[in-house]
């Protein structure tokens, strides 16, 4: 009896299938990707005066290398920071502000549009003690949003935030974009990093 040969197999097609699964994979997979910290600078201006600001006005928050925070040239917890800082922006101290709730104090800041927060770290600092000096300075400034929005309009700011964002909101957009706009405009974000 004479023995059969193997069939063979066609592999002519095997390159045109690798191909079509490394793009199946290549569409079908998800990058992650670090998103870094949200910060808008602001736009570059041509005026030749110097722009005056108040030593009052001004929030300092140093962090060395040690991972200790001085505020206002006093050694200060993180856990603290927040609340340091929004009895700064809300002060009000040149009475200019009708929605401050803060102590009115003359040697503090003015009012929310004239305040700034300034954030110097040294080179050593950790990167996880900086973003969390960071995050609760940001906190500051969303937990007196939240408040003025709660007081205006009787809303969270967050979720005014969200429903902006959020494409199937039956609601009408651009009054509540004035909205929010408003309460930024009341509490705007100034924290200034310095080098």
């Amino acid at each position: 009896m004479a023995k059969r040969a193997a069939p063979e197999v066609n592999a002519g097609s095997m390159a045109d299938i690798a191909f079509l699964l490394l793009i199946f994979f290549l569409v079908t997979t998800t990058i992650e990707t670090d998103s870094g910290i949200n910060r808008k600078l602001p736009p570059m201006e041509e005026s030749e005066e110097d722009v005056i600001i108040k030593q009052k006005n001004i929030f300092t928050v140093l962090l060395n290398g040690r991972d200790q925070l001085l505020v206002e040239d006093e050694l200060m917890e993180l856990k603290n920071l927040r609340k340091a800082a929004v009895e700064f922006l809300d002060n009000g101290g040149d009475g200019t502000c009708d929605y401050c709730k803060g102590k009115k104090d003359p040697s503090s800041s003015d009012n929310p549009d004239k305040a700034i927060i300034s954030l110097k770290n040294e080179r050593e600092t950790t990167y996880k003690t900086y973003i969390a000096v960071q995050n609760e300075l940001v906190a500051a400034y969303n937990q007196l949003r939240e408040n003025r929005a709660q007081a205006l309009y009787g809303k969270s700011f967050a979720e005014m935030e969200a429903n902006y964002k959020d494409v199937n909101w039956p609601g009408n957009k651009e009054k509540l974009k004035e909205q929010i706009e408003q309460i930024k405009i009341e509490y705007p974000q100034k924290l200034s990093e310095v080098q």
